[in-house]
């Protein structure tokens, strides 16, 4: 498998997307942007991210279903009708099938699933339920579930995102699936999260019993949390009582990473948040806005030594303060 490209690369490749996006690039630039291009694969890789979130980007009017069904036939139309694109475009998506060569990895069949589900949220929506057993729920930014309460049982299907359940008294079982297996509460108020291929629960009130596709099961109880897999089951660790702040739109933090902090924002907003390592390891204390991202960007400019820039829509840099943007000669 190849590395992830450099927050380093990541950045060049942004600033000439850029560049060539606008349609007023020189002979010159095309030139050294190829020889950029052509120097290493991790710079091919660099590209692919880009181009890749450029195009889900594209997507992210997929909150809702008919402008996603628009967008999507604008992008075949684009692909179709090379001619009609400004030269930068034409020169982006026409180096090799790089422009679509990473589409595969999107997320794109649980983005359909998650259109019909039966309740679910945008990028940067917070959303609060009463369930009909008097249960409170919350769903977090992109999150999508199925509920299905009959005579006899509930359930809740986390098709992608979180969740923070209060439940509230009922002979009826309660269980909460994902696609690595199922959490069955036993009085409480938890959280469940979908990350890739694990699901990540944290218990602030009673326990819950969890169990992987492999029939594993494992208790945990009130300040703790799990990770699991299909085949696996990690070992239990302290929950963060501060991580269930986003139902109020808050994110908490006490002297973490800065680098941290901006991996949980960038789920409130469209598109890339590129840190450079010289700050990445910056640490950040305070509560900021989650449902406000582009106010707390702004906020954590005026606290720390950093400089936030956006040369695309959709991509946004954090380089230390005083930095600027270089363009290649490559």
């Amino acid at each position: 498998m190849n590395p992830a490209p450099s927050q380093r690369v990541l950045a060049e490749a942004a600033e000439w997307f850029a560049l060539l996006r606008a349609g007023e690039a020189s002979e010159a630039d095309v030139r050294r942007w190829r020889h950029w291009l052509e120097a290493s694969l991790e710079h091919h890789r660099g590209w692919q991210m880009v181009e890749r979130v450029e195009q889900q980007f594209s997507m992210a009017s997929g909150d809702d279903p008919d402008q996603a069904e628009a967008t999507l036939a604008r992008t075949r139309q684009r692909r179709l009708d090379r001619r009609g694109m400004i030269k930068g475009m034409a020169l982006l998506f026409g180096v090799g099938g790089l422009g679509w060569a990473g589409w595969g990895a999107s997320p794109l069949p649980t983005v359909v699933a998650a259109w019909g589900a039966s309740h679910r949220t945008g990028t940067g929506e917070i959303r609060e339920l009463a369930l009909p057993d008097g249960s409170r729920l919350w769903l977090n930014t992109n999150t999508a579930i199925n509920t299905d309460f009959d005579g006899e049982s509930r359930r809740i299907d986390l098709i992608t995102g979180e969740i923070l359940l209060a439940t509230a008294r009922d002979d009826r079982p309660l269980t909460v699936s994902t696609a690595q297996g199922q959490v069955r509460p036993l009085g409480t108020r938890f959280t469940v999260r979908s990350e890739d291929d694990t699901t990540l629960v944290a218990v602030y009130q009673g326990e819950v019993a969890v169990t992987n596709g492999g029939e594993s099961t494992r208790i945990v109880p009130t300040g703790q949390q799990t990770r699991f897999s299909r085949a696996a089951l990690q070992p239990l660790s302290g929950a963060d009582p501060a991580r269930e702040a986003w139902h109020r739109g808050v994110l908490v933090a006490d002297d973490i990473r800065l680098a941290d902090l901006i991996a949980e924002l960038g789920r409130y907003q469209h598109g890339y948040i590129n840190v450079a390592p010289e700050v990445a390891g910056l640490r950040v204390f305070g509560g900021y806005s989650l449902t406000r991202p582009a106010h707390t960007l702004s906020l954590l400019e005026k606290v720390l030594p950093i400089q936030v820039s956006q040369p695309l829509p959709w991509w946004t840099e954090i380089r230390p303060a005083g930095a600027r943007a270089e363009k290649k000669e490559n």
